[in-house]
């Protein structure tokens, strides 16, 4: 009976019933740390490391200058949104397999490292989400993935990665990224407990990376409308850096695929105008991830593990990665 119950909780995802939208917690902001690492899931290569801090605003009403975007044709904002602004500060590391040669292998992924901030838009109703992001930064030594690296090697009395004099070199950096996503929650199929999925798209558009991307994400839990998926980091599909939740421990689990079509892609073709460590990109890459997320009334926790196709064609084993992400309301 159960598993007739959980098929059609499943069918019934075409045409759910449309859930009342938590006006309540617009009052608040959202304050969200991300960390993600290789270590969490037993590996030491390529995407190595990263880190986000990540601020979104309470509910507010938009100036008239920004306002001709979220109350446009509902294209990459849902017509009759409420939107938040949000700023980002973080991180993304980025090594060949063998940290250990002073001289890397010129067909394995170039060290990289990648410091940026970046302002954003979000607009979502009970059922949709959409999304507008301007990252600025700086790619190379000026990003300080050494540093970062071998300071926390040290710390953690683990090998040092020798091989940073081959780093791509200094270029600033700029991405513009829309993700549109939809939520669509079954009605409690035990007790109250429904199941959801959670499909998505985005675009990047910069001298950093320039991808289109799609994907979707299956969810069992009692808390599915209290935000759009877990956040993750670029290229990963992110769900809302915001949440709100009902006042009441609730949790989730989730497993999701997705795809990537890449034009550009920095840290694997080096650098724009001046000669560096390069490797012949893949051009479709996919991710599979899955984890859980428990939402309380004082804060949300997230994690997840991600395995990431080839992403350069010398390229001998997958990426596997794991991501820790903590956000505060107030």
């Amino acid at each position: 009976m159960r598993a007739l119950r959980f098929a059609a909780a499943l069918g019934c995802l075409a045409l759910p019933a449309l859930a009342e939208e938590r006006v309540e917690g617009g009052q608040y902001g959202t304050l969200t740390l991300t960390y993600e690492n290789d270590l969490l899931a037993g590996t030491d290569r390529y995407y190595t490391s990263g880190f986000q801090v990540a601020w979104r605003s309470p509910t507010f009403v938009p100036p008239s200058w920004l306002g001709f975007l979220t109350d446009g044709p509902g294209i990459i904002f849902p017509t009759g949104g409420t939107p938040r602004w949000g700023l980002s500060f973080g991180q993304n590391i980025f090594t060949p397999a063998d940290t250990q040669a002073r001289n890397p292998d010129p067909l394995d992924r170039p060290y990289a490292g990648w410091l940026y901030g970046s302002i954003g838009l979000v607009s979502y109703t009970a059922r949709e989400y959409g999304s507008l992001e301007l990252q600025l930064g700086i790619v190379g030594p000026g990003a300080l993935g050494e540093q970062t690296q071998n300071g926390v090697h040290d710390a953690l009395n683990i090998d040092r990665a020798l091989g940073w004099a081959y780093q791509i070199k200094d270029e600033p950096g700029v991405n513009l990224i829309g993700t549109r996503q939809w939520r669509f929650n079954s009605d409690p199929v035990w007790d109250d407990v429904a199941v959801g999925i959670v499909p998505s798209i985005t675009a990047s558009l910069g001298n950093v990376q320039t991808y289109a991307s799609a994907g979707v994400m299956l969810r069992v839990g009692n808390e599915l409308d209290a935000d759009f998926g877990p956040p993750r980091m670029r290229p990963s599909i992110s769900g809302s850096n915001f949440y709100q939740p009902d006042g009441r421990w609730g949790w989730y689990a989730f497993v999701g695929v997705d795809g990537r079509a890449v034009a550009r892609d920095i840290f694997l073709d080096g650098n724009t105008w001046r000669e560096s460590r390069s490797v012949d990109r893949e051009v479709f890459v996919g991710d599979a991830n899955g984890g859980f997320a428990v939402i309380m009334p004082f804060a949300r926790l997230t994690v997840s593990y991600t395995a990431r196709s080839r992403e350069f064609t010398t390229q001998r084993n997958t990426a596997q990665f794991g991501s820790i992400s903590l956000s505060f309301r107030f």
